[in-house]
Formats: structure tokens, sequence, C-alpha cells
């Protein structure tokens, strides 16, 4: 960080850790479910995905915001993330395309955060101990008084969050003339997503989180698509009921992340939170169908229960995650319906996999 007057920040998690650091972003105070991003790139992209909703993030990368941000460097209309916690977060920047510094662009959306981390031991300590709440503070509290804020955080696990960060308004995406349409649940859903569909010629219309299963047929779709987003997918039973309904119409359904495991709800496969869950640009992910592997981006931190999908007569596993085992992929067996739990779309991360969007096309084909 490059500014020359600092101010102190204190973050406390929730089994007693408490680290000082100096102020950066806003100047307040910010609670949620404390995680990390493995990634070296793209910081305002992740800060801009939905899926990061009630979450305050650690970064991994030693310097964030040393190429500054960018107007249309987003996956939403406004950063999501609680909270930010970084080694160096800089104020100077070296792109020359770059419409501001990381600093104004915390101020502007309200975040609050904490510079001069030791964020190795920190996401250390997460691998360790498991996810779990945190604060951070630049106002002039007590580390008691701050504890007792952090008391009453909720627990991620049972929050439904995907309504509060969905349209409000259904909208249309690419070219009504397009030869495809695609109904589009919106729990949180990433530009890109939106973006790799109409590219290949669909005609998208994204409907708010409620929507009915007769209101979503009524646009007379060619598939569904159930996208990415934050809180507990077994919290949102509304959603469930509305994904069995559509999956008896027979016609292609594919998920994202959150839409990953929602689909595995309403095929009764439970889900479970993750000890700190998967974020990131590099994992490698093993496609069981092809024997091919892939380097994913990756942010969850709920997954599907392995030994329920292994029990299932009607669910393929299609993706292995090759770092700890957990199923990445699935497909209904004699169904025209697949997810997977990673980020094909990436933004940031690589394009590896990207040929599930076409995947989908040739099914609606």
């Amino acid at each position: 960080m490059t500014n020359t007057i600092y101010k102190q920040a204190v973050l406390i998690l929730a089994d007693g850790t408490t680290v000082t650091g100096r102020a950066f972003g806003k100047i307040g105070t910010t609670s949620g479910e404390i995680c990390f991003n493995t990634g070296m790139t793209g910081y305002q992209e992740v800060f801009t995905d939905p899926s990061y909703y009630g979450q305050v993030l650690i970064m991994n990368a030693v310097h964030v915001g040393n190429y500054g941000v960018k107007n249309d460097d987003v996956e939403s209309t406004s950063v999501k993330i609680r909270g930010l916690i970084g080694r160096n977060l800089e104020t100077d920047f070296s792109r020359f395309m770059a419409d501001g510094n990381l600093q104004d662009y915390l101020i502007a959306n309200n975040i609050v955060a904490i510079d001069g981390v030791d964020t190795r031991a920190l996401v250390a300590e997460v691998r360790t101990m498991g996810a779990m709440n945190c604060i951070i503070s630049s106002e002039d509290k007590t580390v008691e008084d701050l504890k007792a804020e952090l008391a009453l955080v909720p627990s991620m696990a049972g929050l439904e969050l995907a309504s509060g960060v969905s349209t409000s308004q259904a909208y249309f995406a690419g070219d009504p003339s397009a030869a495809k349409k695609v109904a589009v649940l919106d729990y949180g859903i990433k530009e890109n997503i939106l973006k790799c569909m109409t590219g290949r010629g669909i005609y998208a219309k994204v409907f708010p989180a409620k929507t009915t299963a007769a209101e979503l047929q009524a646009f007379g779709a060619d598939g569904y698509f159930i996208s990415n987003g934050p809180g507990d997918p077994a919290a949102m039973p509304y959603a469930v009921e509305t994904i069995k309904q559509l999956a008896m119409l027979g016609k292609p359904i594919f998920g994202i992340c959150l839409g990953h495991q929602l689909l595995a709800l309403a095929h009764g496969i439970p889900t479970f939170k993750m000890h700190h869950g998967h974020r990131g640009l590099n994992h490698p992910v093993k496609n069981i169908i092809t024997g091919k592997s892939e380097i994913t981006t990756q942010n969850h931190g709920f997954g599907i229960d392995p030994e329920a999908v292994r029990n299932a007569s009607h669910i393929e596993i299609t993706h292995l995650n090759l770092n700890d085992g957990s199923i990445e992929g699935i497909r209904i067996k004699d169904k025209p319906y697949f997810s997977v739990q990673y980020h094909p779309e990436a933004t940031p991360g690589p394009h590896d996999s990207r040929y599930l969007f076409d995947d989908f096309l040739e099914l609606m084909n």
C-alpha cells in the first residue's frame, strides 16, 4: 500500500485469532465468513462475483490492486464481497487502461478492508481450522465489543443468500432472432456465463430466483440454465421444487456451481458444507468421460454428497477434482441434464472447460 497516512485496523476470527493491520477502503466495520482465493490475477472479477456475497475474502496474492481497476472488468454491477484482507493492497497501478485505483474503488463500493496482514499464515489457519466467521474494523471499537458483534453473525450453513443477489426483474441477453432460447434461473449469475451463451447463438431470458416453473416454461425455451450463487443450497427449497418441475419437461438443463448443487438436490442427492471450500484459478479436474484433465476456476464452500451420488443408479459422475477426489460434475442418466461444480466461463481463469457450453448447445440441437 502506498498511502503515507495509515489508520490501524483489526481482524478477529471466530476462533479468537486477532490480527492488526492497516485500514484500506472504507473506514468501518464488516463481518462474514472468511475464505481465501489462491488466484494471482483477476481480483476485480473475483470481487464482483455474486457467489462471494456474505464472505470476507483473503487474497493470497502478495500484491492486489497493482494493475488498478477497469469499469468493464466486472462480473456483476457491484462488489459483492463483504470485506477484503490483503498483504499489500496497492493504490498505485501500472495499467494505462485502468479507470482508477483499488482504494477509491473499494470506498465507492462501501467495502472495508485490512492491509499489511500475513495472508499466508491466515490461509494456513483457515485450511487447518476450517471456514469460520470473522470481523474487520477500522473504527474506534474495543476488541471485546468486536467479539460481541462477531458472536451475532450467523453461520453460512443454513443461509439463503441467492435471492438477495438475483435480478429483481427479468431481462434478455443476446439476439432475439437466435436459433436457440434458454431460460436462465438467476441465483447470482456472472456476466461471462451469459456471454458464453450469447456468443454461441443463444437468446437468453434471465429470471429472478423465485420465478415459478410455469413462468419459465411460458418463455418457450429450448433449454434451462441454473446459475451459480451464494449461500447454502439446502436453504433453497423453492429452487429445488422449481428444478424438479423443470426436470419433468425433458428439455436440456445445465447447472454451474450452486446450480450443480441444486440439480443434485432435485434428484435426491444431499449437499454438505465443506471444510474450507475451493476458490482459485488453478484447480485440476478430470473429465471421466474423455479421460482428459482441465485446469479450472472454482468458488464454492458447499458440495454434493459423494456417497449418495455413488449409490444413485440414476446419476453418473462426469468430473472429479484431482486434488481431493471431490465430485465436480454429474449427469442424469437417460436425461439431457448435467452440471459442474466449477466455473467453465472462468473470468478470471483458464478457458479449458468452455466446451461445456458447446455440449449444452448440442443437447438443444
